[in-house]
């Protein structure tokens, strides 16, 4: 008996020594996202972490002046920091203590001039689209053009079910058609009768 209770023993200290800790997690359900994605020295930066039931968390990172506070609701936690004005350029790792894991993702700081590029090269929308005054000249161009006839659609394509649906609306029988179903009714009450005056007679 007493080898038996060691044996139940030794498993249970066993199986308890290969349990991770649940706050070990690398908590890759989560996900961050850093916004400029790549910032330089001294820039000011948001953060944005998913995938945390809490509604605060930590950031803490190297290149951060100090840790960040997330807060939010939902799973989506945020917040702000600054880059350490002395970072050099590099890649530093950030770490997010969330109440059930620890997200662990990494930042990139590049230079002031590597930055004014990267905002260069972004591609303009504004200048593909044109200005409201080129937009004002062409809506008074096509208000000046006079308009043209055009030919009432009698079958085909959108208008005809449009144009169907008013007539069925607004048209009733004619009086040709009323004065021809007056008289097929009283056609058929005529031969009902008859019928009935047959049926009858052959009954007696």
């Amino acid at each position: 008996m007493g080898s038996l209770r060691l044996t139940l023993c030794t498993g249970l200290l066993a199986a308890c020594a290969l349990t991770p800790a649940a706050h070990a997690a690398d908590g890759s359900g989560g996900g961050v996202s850093v916004t400029p994605s790549s910032p330089a020295p001294g820039a000011d930066i948001a953060l944005r972490v998913t995938g945390c039931s809490a509604r605060t968390a930590t950031a803490a990172s190297t290149a951060f002046v100090a840790d960040v506070q997330l807060a939010g609701a939902d799973g989506t936690l945020a917040g702000d920091s600054r880059v350490r004005a002395s970072a050099q350029p590099g890649s530093y790792e950030v770490k997010i203590s969330c109440a059930e894991f620890v997200i662990q993702s990494k930042i990139t700081v590049v230079s002031q001039s590597e930055q004014s590029q990267q905002s260069e090269s972004r591609p303009q929308s504004e200048s593909h689209q044109p200005s409201q005054s080129q937009s004002h000249s062409q809506t008074s161009a096509l208000s000046d053009t006079p308009a043209s006839p055009v030919a009432p659609v009698h079958a085909g394509g959108g208008g005809t079910a449009h144009f169907a649906s008013v007539d069925v609306r607004g048209a009733g029988p004619g009086t040709g058609q009323a004065v021809t179903g007056l008289v097929l009714a009283g056609v058929a009450a005529a031969a009902v009768a008859l019928l009935s005056a047959r049926r009858g007679r052959g009954r007696d």
